[in-house]
């Protein structure tokens, strides 16, 4: 157990609150401010105006900036050009209105602080009579949106006369209209449409929703939104549309090939399994500090291990608790990238910043929506290895060549043991497998202006490809409620989710076993269906599936977020968030899953279990001021952090039961030892501020800052500042460029420059503390000390400067973007490994070395064909990005020597020369570099090869034709990594190799890329083997194009289903992949894990 956990004290306080009591507050505040008396705005505000002959546009853009009334009205319904004189003091709103509209055919409601204008309602008399003289017709039709809904308070006006009518609660109107007039359609939010009378008596329309211009979409920025135009920092997003296509469980698999800067590797294809994400390069030495902060909808959500190396077992990692999150549940994901975007988040920001924000409930009439899918997957290549013949050819050659003429009694394969003749495709068996995936998704939402709800629940099952009743269920729950007073003062959203994820895996990945097993060896049941042991000849792989890998795992999000706004421009904010999250998982090794001859009692059966508890809290008092100053605009922003995660884990050992069927009862086994037990308790609190300064609409500099403290430190060092700078300009609205306004739409240069910092090293790593040994002595556990007394180490420090250029033309049909990027983080902190002498491995401590991550981003967006039934949209990003140790002083008398160059990326792999195989001899040969005539991994590894991406992207096409919709995307990296194909070692041994290995030297004077076939009695040609697995020789093109995503839908028209919408879609996911790389799966090399599956899927969804 960690020792001292009590003397762990911050120099300033924290509130210290147990989960209940927060619960308990977060109900009471929400009910509290939900019972908020909501006094009427527009009764209470008086207006004072004097205004001679002004346009009624101006009039009503001067009230909007003067007060909190906000005005919606068709601009076609309208005469804004109009000009009104008015002189009022202390008056209401509706004193002022029936002044500006007298007389007029506009008529206004209002409703708290919104006021909407609209034609007046005429009666139908006086409609036919004021056409007397015209062919006047009664016209009765419906108006709808896309999906089928009606749209209440839609109006329909008569474009010749103005005169027009509002749509009622189903949607339906009745206006009279001369039979060759045309009527015009509007709605808030949609795109007004025309249609000619042509004598009908029934018209029924379809309004489109007006997507907004990219340029004024609102991007999430954290604290705080921005629109996309007006942001001086550099943020990435994908919103629902880019994640509803594809059918993958994981939040960044949908991200991978869609954002510039954000480099995503799926590390497995087994479901539950982890990514691996670097947001511009890796900044830290340290291989799991390089992780981002992730954020949903408020929370900080932690992505550290959940699982222990005893129980997580070698398919999964250390667990992965990103895949309790449905994607079908997200609105958009943000990703954060440069000081001026990560700034404000201080010490969590240097690796970046990734924002998940949940759908919200949509106001109108209450629809439910249900998906369901089916989807089936398997692996994406398999290797070329040999065959039976092949096989025992080169087996019979390896003993040959070792001079072996009698075959030892276990070489199985070859001695007669084992049917020659016999042959299994163990790729086939073992991964050949077929996954299945279920899914099914439920929403119901709906509101008004004030008050809007989403409640979600969805269920998914996957199955596995290797043999076994292996499954992956996941399922949970989401609500998510808004509510504005009526005088929009006061708001409250709360947003809550549970999630619940078990995982049935496989005790071990059966790749490795896949590729390795004799080609003739045993089958793997015997006549009576029972597992074949072969009289004792080989380990049955199956026998590994009498293994259970157990995971159970819970996890709650609730977040509330409160504002207030005491005065025009001054708004009080606050947020209270908790999350909890539980993970029981346990691995146990039944006395069944030996060869039956061992007679193995239940006394033999084992197990660990696992169980985790992470529990926190956060809550974020924050103050908004926002004033124009004439053309000069202000934004200031005050908040703070107050945040503690508290950890509980224990791991325990049980052995010697009296039946298999107690295994998982722990009180039934003779022998339990707690591996171990601890508690960690995080705490962390800041003050951050940011003022935003814009001029003229067109020039714009943003500051932030942030105060960070970390319980992760010692007394001294607990407390680190952090800042940025931001500044961008918006250069197309300048004079001189006017005249090329119609081919230049947008332009922005803009520029950032800041600190980040990092407190990623592990709790309690500056204190003395000892740990369970795990070994009984008389019946008592005894202490081991497991860390050494440190004080002096502090925080990471993460410089970043990126300059970018944004352009858009043709009214932004054409959108460009580039930027440049050089990021340095220094003060690196490291485990320095300590002499055994001390009894330690490491004491944490900082180096002085530094690691330069730059590099440069395009994108590109086209609307390459628009029209009213046919759309062709382009998006492509493309990033080259490089990393550099800069310095490190003392680096060549360090441990670190074999590890690092400076001058080269820290990625780096140090690698034996291959010079090629030598023809007299068969064996591999390599350069000795010291010349001391003997090839050793401390001197003879200086061949530097890096193994990060030299350049990566992706290419997005959407098509819409009507109801059709084809989306594809193409991802691709130029890399270079080990190819598996050549590093399956000792080729001769007892393991199945590929085929290009019959191309091996053979006799003297061969020239072969592939060394003589041995055994393992041949201890130079195994050592040989083994080397040039860590060689120049083993490294080759790993680059590939992938068809990483398509789908195909179709969405019914309403004349089908007048009540119902409904899209159907194919989908599939790593469907295609163009390389040279000769090895199983270029995106994931690593030999012995399970690749990113090939997955289709059939998609249905239904809204009522």
């Amino acid at each position: 157990m960690k020792k001292l956990l009590n003397l762990l004290r911050f120099e300033q306080p924290f509130f210290k609150l147990d989960l209940k009591m927060k619960l308990t507050i977060l109900l009471l505040m929400t009910s509290l401010f939900a019972m908020h008396a909501n006094d009427s705005y527009g009764q209470k505000t008086k207006l004072s105006l004097d205004f001679k002959e002004m346009k009624v546009s101006d009039v009503i853009e001067k009230i909007e900036t003067e007060t909190d009334f906000r005005f919606v009205y068709n601009v076609k319904s309208l005469d804004l050009e109009r000009r009104v004189s008015i002189t009022v003091k202390n008056e209401k709103i509706e004193t002022v209105l029936k002044a500006i509209f007298k007389n007029t055919n506009t008529d206004y409601k209002i409703n708290g602080t919104l006021i909407v204008l609209k034609p007046k309602k005429v009666s139908m008399g006086y409609q036919l009579d004021s056409m007397k003289n015209a062919n006047p017709i009664v016209i009765n039709g419906k108006v709808s949106d896309e999906n089928g809904n009606p749209l209440v308070g839609a109006s329909v006006t008569v474009k010749a006369t103005g005169v027009g009518v509002i749509t009622d609660a189903n949607g339906f109107f009745s206006l009279a209209a001369e039979e060759n007039s045309i009527l015009i359609f509007s709605f808030i939010g949609f795109k007004t449409m025309e249609e000619a009378v042509n004598g009908r008596a029934n018209i029924n329309v379809i309004l489109k929703e007006d997507i907004a211009s990219l340029q004024e979409v609102t991007v999430n920025a954290g604290y705080y939104t921005v629109k996309e135009k007006e942001r001086t920092g550099s943020i990435a997003k994908i919103t629902s549309k880019d994640l509803e296509t594809q059918p993958v469980p994981n939040i960044l698999a949908t991200m991978q090939g869609r954002m510039a800067g954000v480099n995503i590797v799926q590390e497995t294809g087994i479901a539950g399994g982890g990514f691996k994400i670097n947001i511009r390069g890796v900044n830290s030495l340290r291989e799991d500090a390089n992780s981002p902060l992730y954020i949903i909808d408020g929370i900080p959500y932690s992505t550290d291990a959940i699982s222990d190396l005893q129980t997580s077992t070698s398919t999964i990692g250390n667990g992965n608790p990103l895949a309790s999150i449905n994607p079908n549940d997200i609105e958009s994901i943000e990703v954060l990238k440069d000081a001026d975007a990560t700034a404000i988040y201080g010490s969590r920001g240097a690796n970046g910043v990734v924002l998940i924000t949940t759908k919200k409930g949509k106001t109108g009439k209450t629809s439910v929506t249900i998906t369901t899918s089916t989807a089936v997957g398997s692996v994406t290549k398999m290797m070329d290895l040999m065959n039976t013949e092949q096989y025992l050819t080169m087996r019979r050659k390896a003993f040959v060549n070792d001079g072996i003429t009698t075959y030892p009694a276990n070489a199985y394969d070859v001695n007669g043991t084992w049917d020659q003749n016999r042959y299994t495709d163990w790729q086939k068996v073992l991964i050949g497998g077929t996954s299945e995936v279920n899914t099914l998704q439920a929403n119901i939402t709906g509101g008004n202006q004030q008050t809007s709800f989403l409640v979600s629940g969805n269920y998914r099952t996957e199955s596995s490809v290797f043999p076994g009743d292996f499954l992956y269920k996941r399922g949970g729950a989401r609500l998510n409620f808004n509510h504005r007073s009526d005088d929009n003062k006061f708001s409250i959203q709360f947003s809550g989710s549970y999630m619940v994820q078990n995982n049935d895996l496989p005790w071990i990945d059966y790749v490795s076993l896949s590729r390795q097993l004799a080609p003739n060896a045993p089958a793997l049941y015997d006549a009576n269906g029972n597992l074949n042991w072969e009289n004792n000849t080989w380990v049955n792989p199956l026998s590994n599936n009498v293994r259970k890998c157990l995971t159970f795992t819970t996890d709650l999000i609730a977040n509330t977020v409160m504002s207030y706004k005491l005065a025009n421009n001054l708004v009080l904010k606050s947020s209270f968030g908790v999350s909890d999250l539980s993970n029981e998982d346990s691995r146990s090794t039944p006395s069944t899953t030996y060869n039956p001859s061992f007679n193995l009692s239940s006394q033999y059966s084992s197990i660990y279990v696992n169980n985790l508890r992470r529990r926190s809290w956060i809550m974020e008092p924050q103050l908004s001021w926002k004033k124009e100053f004439g053309n000069a605009t202000v934004d200031v922003l005050l908040g703070a952090t107050f945040q503690n995660q508290t950890s509980k884990k224990q791991l325990a050992y049980a052995t010697g039961f009296s039946s298999n069927s107690l295994l998982y009862d722990l009180a039934a086994a003779s022998q339990v030892l707690i591996r171990n037990n601890e508690e960690i308790d995080y705490k962390y609190q800041a003050f951050f501020g940011r003022a935003n300064y814009t001029y003229a609409k067109k020039y714009i500099l943003n500051l932030t800052a942030r105060r960070d403290g970390s319980s992760r430190f010692a007394s001294g060092n607990q407390f680190a500042t952090f800042g940025a700078i931001g500044a961008a300009w918006l250069f197309h609205k300048e004079e001189f460029l006017k005249p090329i306004e119609r081919f230049l739409s947008f332009g922005k240069l803009r520029v950032s420059y800041g600190t980040t910092g990092s407190d990623q090293i592990g709790d309690y790593q500056y204190l003395d503390t000892y740990s369970s040994s795990g070994i009984s002595y008389g019946g008592i556990i005894g202490l081991q000390p497991s860390r050494l007394y440190n004080t002096n180490f502090g925080w990471e420090s993460n410089k970043k400067l990126e300059v970018a250029l944004e352009l858009g033309f043709l009214n932004d049909r054409i959108l460009f973007s580039t930027a440049t990027y050089r990021n340095r983080s220094s003060n690196q902190l490291v485990g320095l490994p300590l002499p055994g002498t001390t009894g330690f491995p490491s004491i944490q401590t900082n180096l002085n070395a530094t690691v330069e991550n730059k590099g440069v981003e395009f994108t590109l967006r086209t609307e390459n064909i628009k029209s009213t039934n046919f759309s062709w949209i382009s998006n492509f990003n493309i990033t080259k990005a490089g990393n550099k140790l800069l310095s490190f002083p003392g680096l060549e008398n360090s441990a670190y020597r074999n590890q690092y160059v400076i001058g080269q990326p820290t990625t780096i792999q140090k690698l034996f020369q291959f010079t090629g195989v030598d023809p007299q001899t068969g064996l591999y040969q390599f350069t000795d570099f010291n010349g001391d005539g003997v090839i050793s991994y401390e001197y003879d590894r200086q061949v530097v090869k890096d193994f990060n991406p030299d350049f990566y992207g992706g290419l997005q096409n959407v098509f819409t034709y009507k109801g059709f919709q084809l989306d594809f995307l193409f991802q691709f990296v130029k890399q270079q990594n080990f190819n598996f194909a050549n590093t399956q070692k000792f080729a001769g041994h007892f393991i199945n190799q590929p085929v290009a290995y019959l191309n091996s030297w053979q006799e003297a004077g061969d020239n072969a890329p592939y060394q003589l076939f041995a055994t393992n009695a041949n201890s130079q040609a195994t050592q040989r083997s083994d080397f040039f697995g860590l060689s120049s020789g083993a490294v080759n093109d790993a680059s590939f194009i992938r068809l990483k995503n398509i789908s195909v839908a179709y969405t019914l028209p309403k004349s089908v289903l007048p009540n119902v919408s409904c899209r159907l879609a194919l989908e599939g996911q790593n469907v295609l992949t163009f390389t040279k790389y000769q090895g199983a799966d270029p995106e994931f090399v690593q030999g012995g894990l399970l690749p990113p599956l090939k997955m289709y899927s059939i998609n249905l969804q239904l809204t009522f």
